[in-house]
């Protein structure tokens, strides 16, 4: 009876040291941005149903916006918790998994009832799956790169599509079929080994040249003069540009290893078996010169 009564104990001291951990390891400021975050995506859902597809879309924008600062804010004040790991995780399924699928069903998707919401289904399932693996290699990962695509930057790529049609006034009968392989080609993405650079990890309070600073005026520049254009060239910018530098890493890697395997093939052979190259001079001596 004693027995019972300690481990009774022992558990409810455990139950509210956790619950005692959870109150001091929430900060408000990082957890409003990325409450914020969570009400575009739920307002995005929202006018999705209600057949507002832009303004649906640009809730998914804003999100990224919240999304992105919530990051910088926890790490300048050093307030990054588990809690806040776990929490953001969840809000990026919701705005930037959920939200996007919906609104893709919705607006286009639905014209292909046997096919369109086995698609949203997989744009979803692929973003959990992403974010999934994330969580479990965030401490062995290069920081600087994500392996796959970002469930935000897909999230950008479908809302700034939208965002996009209705700005070009395209006729809505032929977006489906253009949506589906979109649609799929993003959600094979997430859960490839593609790796993407991380703009989260871009460290602005280094000194940069003034080159890099005329480069961003003219980026600014383009967006501010056509947004509803340029931030879908922009995200597909980005999804290509991880197929580029993937392309330069097993060339950059087939390249040492080729190297790597002559350099030991040359420390493998004795002295004198390696080759002998043979030189005449011009008066007719020969020259050895050992390899």
């Amino acid at each position: 009876m004693e027995t019972h009564n300690s481990s009774q104990d022992l558990g409810e001291r455990s139950i509210k040291s956790r619950r005692s951990g959870i109150k001091k390891g929430i900060y408000i400021l990082p957890s409003l941005f990325t409450t914020g975050s969570l009400f575009c995506g739920f307002y995005s859902i929202i006018q999705a149903i209600n057949g507002d597809f832009v303004s649906a879309a640009w809730a998914i924008m804003f999100a990224g916006v919240f999304d992105a600062i919530d990051g910088r804010i926890a790490k300048l004040t050093h307030t990054q918790t588990e809690f806040g790991l776990e929490y953001d995780s969840l809000v990026d399924l919701a705005s930037f998994g959920l939200a996007p699928a919906i609104l893709m069903f919705t607006w286009s998707l639905r014209e292909l009832p046997r096919f369109g919401w086995a698609a949203a289904f997989l744009f979803f399932a692929c973003g959990a799956l992403r974010l999934a693996r994330f969580n479990v290699q965030a401490s062995g990962v290069e920081k600087r790169y994500f392996q796959g695509l970002p469930v935000p930057a897909a999230a950008y790529v479908v809302a700034s599509f939208v965002i996009f049609h209705a700005q070009v006034a395209w006729d809505i009968r032929f977006s489906p079929y253009f949506v589906m392989p979109l649609i799929i080609t993003l959600a094979l993405l997430m859960v490839s080994n593609i790796r993407y650079r991380g703009i989260k990890h871009i460290d602005l309070s280094k000194p940069q040249s003034f080159v890099v600073l005329v480069i961003i005026a003219i980026v600014l520049f383009v967006v501010a003069s056509a947004p509803q254009e340029t931030m879908f060239i922009a995200s597909l910018c980005y999804v290509l540009m991880g197929f580029v530098d993937e392309l330069l890493h097993l060339r950059n890697r087939k390249n040492f290893l080729e190297r790597r395997l002559a350099q030991q093939q040359r420390e493998a052979l004795r002295p004198q078996d390696r080759l002998k190259v043979v030189r005449f001079s011009p008066d007719g001596d020969k020259k050895i010169i050992q390899d």
